[in-house]
This record gives structure tokens, C-alpha cells and sequence, in this order.
């Protein structure tokens, strides 16, 4: 492992995460579904540090090295990369119109899930936790179409999962998912 400027494994993948990110979850997953081996650097978000800027000067997880000095950012690019990097995988399909059908499926679950939840956990006024608890309803509906119409196609493979396996659908959304359990209470 070098670490002349920040820690990284020399000719392997690294990749800056934190344990409790669900955007990192993402990266994390892609890595364990691909069977790659890789070095993971825990990031405390409330003490990065002080070399981390030299990663990602935006100071965000997940960030990955990849055995060539590249840096990469952003959780879907990162795991779109795994998926790229190392297509014995399967976590994408070739198909050009499936993959766009995914692309688009994940797009939906980022506009109609992720805020609507992160808005719901972080509003104490009752009147608003409403209007996002409605707005969130309508999301899920949304994704269960989708999710049905994605079942029926080809690529279904009739579910449960995207591509009729676990792949590149579930790493990216299912981290998210876990959000849901403290507005259970």
C-alpha cells in the first residue's frame, strides 16, 4: 500500500467509502456482486481526512482508484464501471435497449424515492410530513408499475429481480431501501 499523498492499494482498486453511506453501498455492492478484489478506506464524513481532498475534491464517498491512478466518483458511475470493467459479471445486460430500459428504471427510483424520503426523515412539521408521506405513496406507485411492467418483458425473466437475477438494479437501488424502516415507527 502507498501512502505518499493518501493511502491506496499499488496497481489494485481502492475505494473510499463509509459503512453507513448508501451511496457508497452502491460501489461496495458493485465490487462484491463482480467477485473483484479491492481495498476499502473507511471515511468518517464528520472527520474526513485531511488527504482525502486529494481523492475527491468534493469531499464525498464513494470515491474509487483504479489500479491505473484513475479516480472515480459518484456511486453509478462507479458501479456502472464494475459492471463495464468486468462484463463476466452479468450485472449489466448487453442489450442496448435493456440497459436504457434500467437507466431510465434507476433515474425513477432517484426522482420518485431517494428525496421524497430524505424529505419525509428530515421534516418535523406534521402538515409536511403528510405532503411528503402522499408524494412518497405516489412514488412507490410509480416504481411498482415500472417494476410490473419490467417483469413482463423479455429481460424480466418474470422477477423478482431486474434481469431475472440479482445484478446491477438491486446494487444500485438497495441500499435505499433500508431507508424506509425508521419511518415504519
Amino acid at each position: 500500500m502507498s501512502t505518499s499523498d493518501y493511502p491506496y492499494v499499488e496497481g489494485g482498486y481502492t475505494l473510499y467509502s463509509n459503512e453507513l453511506c448508501p451511496y457508497a453501498q452502491r460501489a461496495l455492492r458493485a465490487f462484491d456482486a463482480a467477485n473483484v478484489e479491492h481495498k476499502v478506506e473507511q471515511i468518517d464524513l464528520k472527520n474526513k481526512p485531511s488527504w482525502y481532498h486529494l481523492v475527491n475534491p468534493q469531499l464525498k464517498v464513494p470515491a474509487l482508484r483504479t489500479p491505473d491512478g484513475t479516480i472515480l466518483i459518484e456511486s453509478l458511475v462507479i458501479a456502472e464501471f464494475i459492471a463495464d470493467e468486468f462484463p463476466e459479471s452479468n450485472l449489466l445486460s448487453s442489450n442496448a435497449t435493456e440497459r436504457a430500459q434500467l437507466r431510465l428504471f434507476i433515474e425513477l427510483f432517484g426522482t420518485r424515492f431517494n428525496p421524497l424520503v430524505y424529505r419525509l426523515l428530515m421534516t418535523a412539521d406534521a402538515d409536511e410530513q403528510e405532503k411528503h408521506k402522499q408524494a412518497l405513496l405516489g412514488g412507490l406507485e410509480d416504481i411498482s408499475k415500472e417494476l410490473e411492467r419490467q417483469s413482463k418483458r423479455k429481460s424480466g425473466k418474470g422477477g423478482p429481480f431486474w434481469y431475472g437475477k440479482w445484478g446491477y438494479a438491486e446494487i444500485t437501488l438497495s441500499s435505499f431501501v433500508g431507508l424506509l424502516v425508521p419511518l415504519a415507527k
